[in-house]
């Protein structure tokens, strides 16, 4: 049962089983005191990270949404539920990720990567706009990374039948991140709500290593020293999501704290907004009108 207590903010992070997902969802929690939605896919897990974040926090009105970006009927349900139960979205944290060393599909058919990094959010935003429209200032935050600087877009070969490499597909999901922040800013315009992307760094988390091939284990091992842990690497994501500093910015990609640049390609407004249409069309989800 949802509590919160009057003018107490209301968070939804997703990806919040592990790692910098449930780190975010905590200090969210804990230092400034947000009502938080944790969003997974996995139950175990997912209840696991509810007790973290409601025992650094000292209350328990952390709430798991069970959801995988993997799959649109399953967002679809996900957002129905939190319109049954949620008054209204303050702070959106775009932080769900995967990296897949062969090709993979998702549910509906998309290369994994780009469906679960964009396309999921893509479609999962879109359908929690109507809870961030009634926030005062409502605040979407992407995690993109520093690897869209080797994004590329093929619009012939969208999914990567042709050609498939694990950091192509990476870098190309990230660039797709800040494709989607650049033009949902440029849509807000007006509006009471801002997003904005970011780049947490490398952090230390198991992020990357897959858990049946033991792909990335020794490499994460080998450079777990020089990693930031999954609080530091949460640093930008929480201050873009309550420092007044950033209060109406929108549109800008971050990296501690501060304005980055971004690639020529990853900043080109055509480029977003054909992106973006492109986006609609492959999930059949088209944004309301803003």
């Amino acid at each position: 049962m949802m509590t919160v207590k009057e003018k107490q903010l209301i968070a939804l992070v997703t990806g919040a089983g592990g790692g910098m997902g449930r780190e975010t969802a905590a200090l969210l929690a804990a230092k400034h005191g947000m009502k938080v939605f944790l969003m997974g896919r996995n139950r175990e897990k997912g209840l696991e990270a509810v007790r973290y974040v409601n025992e650094r926090s000292g209350r328990n009105d952390a709430e798991l949404i069970l959801c995988d970006l993997a799959s649109l009927s399953s967002i679809k349900a996900a957002a129905e539920e939190l319109a049954a139960v949620c008054e209204r979205i303050d702070v959106l944290v775009n932080n769900a990720g995967v990296v897949t060393i062969r090709r993979e599909e998702t549910e509906d058919g998309f290369e994994r990567q780009l469906g679960v990094n964009h396309l999921g959010h893509f479609v999962l935003t879109g359908r929690l706009l109507p809870l961030l429209e009634k926030s005062e200032a409502g605040r979407i935050i992407v995690i993109s990374s520093g690897a869209h600087k080797i994004g590329q877009m093929n619009y012939d070969d969208p999914q990567l039948l042709k050609r498939y490499t694990v950091w192509g597909a990476y870098g190309r999901s990230k660039m797709a991140n800040i494709w989607f922040t650049k033009e949902l800013a440029h849509r807000l315009a007006g509006t009471k709500i801002t997003v904005n992307a970011l780049h947490p760094g490398a952090v230390s988390t198991d992020f990357g290593v897959n858990r049946s091939t033991g792909f990335g284990t020794f490499v994460h091992r080998l450079m777990r020293p020089f990693f930031l842990t999954a609080e530091e690497g949460s640093a930008t994501a929480i201050y873009l999501a309550t420092s007044p500093e950033v209060q109406g910015a929108s549109g800008g990609y971050y990296y501690r704290q501060k304005l980055a640049p971004v690639t020529e390609r990853a900043g080109n407004a055509e480029q977003a907004s054909r992106f973006w249409s492109w986006s609609e069309q492959v999930t059949g989800y088209h944004w309301p009108q803003l």
